[in-house]
């Protein structure tokens, strides 16, 4: 096995474990204070949007 396809090996294999390490948290549901936190900012920055 060459030095290229060697690294191309351990590149994919990094990647796999990567998807794998982080789907479980991708999966999970974001915290219903954590949504409100976001809906509170984004009705704050819609209210100086219109009050330019």
């Amino acid at each position: 096995m060459d030095q290229e396809t060697n690294q191309h090996d351990i590149e994919d294999q990094i990647s796999e474990n990567l998807r794998r390490a982080f789907k479980e948290r991708a999966d999970e549901k974001v915290p219903d204070r954590f949504l409100d936190l976001l809906r509170q900012l984004r009705d704050q920055d819609g209210e100086h949007m219109n009050g330019q």
